[in-house]
């Protein structure tokens, strides 16, 4: 790995992206990288710890949709100390006197914010997408860029037929430069000219480099693209044109990654931590996922049975059967309660026994899964309240469809944050 101290002068870019239509409805009220991940982390918390453990301590996350959750969430969490120059700074969408839009892509939103992001005199500007979900030493990255000489470096990885479509797709000559780039590549003819004479990876059919959405810049090259070209996306429209004007150089990654923009790659990416050896690992003791420290006791479990969980601090579970699923912080969850392949994100906070008694008058199921609920292929988020014997199964195997207080995303069951599902409902 590069000293850390030659990474002095990486600024880390953080993307907060958009309105996240495609994980709606758990971005109704929060944006993507906001969005809770293996009972009590979220999404932003992968690429700023990432930057941390690659000795990247300068930070800039930009944000626009429903971003008062991750603004809080990470002025609580990431506090440097005053010796430190470490920080993580929120840039959002503001009007100033050369516009009053909002972001329109991500290349738009870094161009509106250069003046800030290179006041700070950075050798390299690092930018980095807040949806996903892998473990990456950027050092290595940065070292890799520096010994080519590379204008513009780009991490990829090998893909299959079937993902490729839906990402960057990009071609190599053998000094690993990249003279080919496509994105989201929708044609037989473009898939054909994009594939690899054979796999560069231990699977055979993953015969397609794609981009992971991690760029390194020069500086002088970052505004130089930018500023000559009032397109707005990165994928679309800056690394094609940058491939024509630049060297742009490919890094090649092999561990997990996994893009969190669907309910579908969420969901399966949550269930997957339960895995008994997951590919992905929050439990690395020599790099940690940081989050919020929130000092909340251990779970409480009676006369539970838990097969391949995860079950975060600060829950209470009576008598109750969970298999393949991921529990969140503050979780309650009644007796006789069934709980099969799906995530519970848990609650902010604890309902007091006036709380109680006051659900009780108004006929009001306490926050977390009533007594005898029973749940299978579900998403149910935050301060959900789901109330005595309901039975969430979608045993017709429904695909798309929206109900009282509830959504099926690609078969799954999603209860929204702080949504009513009244006792004895099925779904």
């Amino acid at each position: 790995m590069v000293g850390q101290a030659s990474m002095n002068d990486v600024v880390g870019l953080i993307l907060g992206g958009g309105q996240g239509t495609r994980l709606f409805p758990l971005t109704e009220y929060r944006s993507k990288p906001a969005v809770p991940i293996g009972g009590k982390y979220r999404l932003i918390d992968i690429p700023i710890s990432n930057c941390i453990h690659s000795g990247i301590n300068q930070m800039f996350v930009l944000t626009q949709f429903n971003s008062a959750s991750l603004h809080q969430h990470i002025s609580r969490t990431y506090r440097f100390d005053q010796f430190s120059e470490g920080y993580v700074e929120i840039l959002a969408a503001e009007q100033t006197q050369e516009s009053t839009d909002w972001y329109q892509g991500t290349a738009d939103a870094v161009r509106r914010q250069l003046r800030r992001i290179l006041s700070r005199s950075a050798e390299q500007v690092l930018i980095l997408s807040g949806d996903h979900l892998y473990r990456m030493d950027y050092a290595s990255f940065i070292a890799e860029h520096r010994a080519r000489g590379s204008d513009v470096s780009i991490a990829v990885k090998p893909v299959t037929r079937r993902e490729a479509p839906e990402l960057g797709i990009l071609k190599v000559d053998d000094e690993g430069r990249i003279v080919n780039f496509v994105e989201k590549p929708q044609t037989d003819e473009e898939l054909e000219s994009l594939r690899l004479p054979s796999s560069p990876s231990d699977n055979p059919e993953e015969v397609y480099m794609a981009s992971m959405g991690i760029y390194l810049f020069e500086p002088q090259v970052l505004i130089s693209l930018l500023m000559g070209d009032d397109r707005d996306d990165f994928g679309k429209h800056i690394i094609p044109e940058a491939i024509n004007k630049v060297n742009v150089f490919a890094h090649t990654f092999s561990g997990y990654w996994e893009d969190i923009g669907t309910i579908r790659s969420f969901y399966d990416a949550n269930l997957a931590l339960t895995d008994a050896r997951p590919n992905f690992d929050f439990y690395l003791p020599e790099a940690p996922i940081y989050t919020r420290a929130r000092f909340l006791a251990g779970a409480r479990l009676e006369s539970c049975r838990i097969e391949n969980g995860m079950v975060a601090e600060g829950s209470y579970i009576c008598d109750a059967q969970i298999e393949r699923s991921v529990i969140g912080i503050r979780s309650v969850i009644g007796p006789g309660a069934k709980i099969f392949n799906s995530v519970v994100m848990g609650a902010d906070y604890y309902e007091t026994p006036v709380d109680i008694e006051r659900n009780q008058a108004r006929s009001v199921p306490n926050v977390g899964i009533g007594a005898n609920a029973s749940i299978n292929r579900a998403i149910i988020d935050k301060n959900a309240r789901i109330g005595e014997r309901v039975i969430i199964s979608n045993d017709e195997n429904v695909m798309e469809a929206e109900g009282k207080n509830y959504y099926i995303r690609d078969g799954i069951v999603v209860v929204p944050k702080d949504a009513v599902i009244e006792p004895g409902t099925v779904i």
